[in-house]
Order: C-alpha cells, then sequence, then structure tokens
C-alpha cells in the first residue's frame, strides 16, 4: 500500500476511533525530528477526494521537511554574529508578545465601552475639525425604471410626491424598478454614487446632484430620477451622523491607550516600590 495511501486510512481510522492516541505515531522524520500523525488529524476537510487529500497531505508533509531541513542548514551555515542577532529578535519578540497579550487582558476586563450620545456630540463639537471629509457626501434618493414600463408615469409620480404615502407605495412596489435608494436621511459618499450611476462622474456631479432638485436622465432603456436631499463637498466638516461610527472607534481606542499608558505606570511603580527595579546612580 502507498505509504500516503495508509497514512490518510490511519487518519481516518483514528478520527472515527477518538479513544486511540494518534501521539505516538510518526509519519515522516528530518534528522532526529519527526512528525507525528496528530499533526494532520484534522489537515483534510471532510468530503474531500480521496485525489485532492493525498496532495494536501503530502504538500503538508512536504513543507514540514523543507521547514526543519532549512532551519537546520540555518543554524550550521549562519555567521555566530548573525545565529545571535536574531535569537535575540526571536527573545524580544516573545516578550512583547507576552507583554501585549496581558495588557489587552487587563485592558479587556477594565475597558468602560459605555459611549452617550451626549459624550459623543460633545466630543465631535470639540473635535469637529479633525473630522473632515476626504470624499463628497451626499443624501439622495434614486429609481431606474425601464422606460417601457406601464407603471413609469405613476411610478415617476409617486417619486416626485415626497408625503409618506407616496414612499410606502414605491417601497412596496420595489421589485417595478431595475435599482433604487429610498432612503435619504442618511449620508453616502459619492463613490457609491458613481457605481449606481455610471452616468454620473466627478466631472458632471453638480449637473446631477442637486441639493434640493430633482433631476432627470434617460438613455436608450431606463428613465432615472434623482432627488438630492443634501450635499457636503470634500474636504467640509463631517455631519455627526456620518461620522459617528468613527467617533465611537476614536473614543475606544484613546481609552485604550490611557489604560495602557495607565498599567504600564502602574506597574514600574509598583515594582519600585517594592524594591525589584532600581536604577543605579
Amino acid at each position: 500500500m502507498n505509504k500516503l495511501v495508509y497514512i490518510l486510512f490511519i487518519v481516518g481510522f483514528f478520527s472515527c476511533n477518538e479513544k486511540n492516541s494518534k501521539d505516538n505515531i510518526g509519519i515522516a522524520s528530518v534528522n532526529n525530528e519527526k512528525l507525528y500523525l496528530e499533526s494532520i488529524s484534522n489537515l483534510v476537510p471532510p468530503g474531500t477526494s480521496k485525489k485532492d487529500s493525498l496532495i494536501i497531505v503530502k504538500d503538508f508533509i512536504d513543507r514540514w521537511a523543507s521547514q526543519k531541513l532549512l532551519f537546520k542548514a540555518a543554524q550550521v551555515n549562519l555567521s555566530v554574529e548573525k545565529l545571535k542577532e536574531l535569537d535575540e529578535l526571536v527573545d524580544q519578540y516573545k516578550k512583547d508578545l507576552y507583554s501585549k497579550a496581558y495588557i489587552e487582558q487587563l485592558v479587556f476586563k477594565s475597558l468602560d465601552t459605555i459611549i452617550t450620545n451626549e459624550y459623543l456630540t460633545a466630543y465631535y463639537n470639540q473635535n469637529k475639525e479633525n473630522f473632515r471629509t476626504n470624499v463628497s457626501l451626499v443624501k439622495m434618493s434614486y429609481i431606474q425604471i425601464n422606460k417601457n414600463n406601464p407603471k413609469l408615469q405613476l411610478l415617476s409620480s409617486k417619486f416626485l410626491n415626497s408625503n409618506k404615502q407616496s414612499k410606502e407605495y414605491l417601497k412596496t412596489n420595489a421589485l417595478e424598478f431595475k435599482s433604487y435608494a429610498l432612503n435619504d436621511s442618511i449620508w453616502i459618499d459619492m463613490n457609491q454614487v458613481y457605481e449606481k450611476l455610471p452616468f454620473v462622474n466627478i466631472e458632471n456631479n453638480d449637473k446631477y446632484i442637486v441639493a434640493g432638485k430633482t433631476i432627470k436622465y434617460q438613455d436608450s432603456l431606463d428613465v432615472f430620477l434623482i432627488k438630492t436631499n443634501n450635499f457636503i463637498p470634500k474636504n467640509q466638516v463631517a455631519p455627526f451622523q456620518y461620522i459617528k461610527p468613527t467617533l465611537e472607534k476614536v473614543i475606544i481606542n484613546n481609552r485604550k491607550k490611557e489604560l495602557i499608558n495607565k498599567y504600564q505606570t502602574e506597574i514600574t511603580q509598583d515594582a519600585i516600590k517594592d524594591k525589584k527595579y532600581e536604577i543605579y546612580k
């Protein structure tokens, strides 16, 4: 029996017999290091064909062997100075990982994630100049209808009439539209408009996106009606509702930084107090 096929058979056998131990069954070795069956017991997804399973297992074993061989070659052929430099980097990386994980655990336990709307509003008013738009923003709605649609006139008139009943009618008959956006109370960036309305671009958007007006555009197939509620050019102060999710992230990140600084200071002060840390004069 092919060695890899045998390995796959063993994997399947032990998957169905969980009481058996896979720890001590070797499937490959490089120098004095062994790869054990347990390492690949969950490697092949259920339902994978025999052919693909063989490829997955073979690739994994080859990569494992290649890594071990390269590591050994590096230990033999790199200079003592280079090995020392790399060992120091590995040691520092380990310390950084441990420290980061510990700080994150402390922060997670004590971080206040509650942000009231009043606090958000106050933060926005104090820092609004720091939150300018990097793209034009718009509040708008539009509908795209096939020009031969028998309901074209009715749907157009309902769209032009902004009362509640008309809006409900449009929502109910949304299947009549090729595409549409009916919520003109939220801010969106103009890139989304360019995607939905390909005849609108950065050079001509002032022709089709006019605050307080409804613009009609027609091509050989469809009629578009665009109603713009409001428009903010690029590099203006971003409106509160648009920037609100960003504000929440900024505030939470600021709180995290404050806690990190607090814990770093406290752990140093405690070490000094307990005479575990001192600077020689």
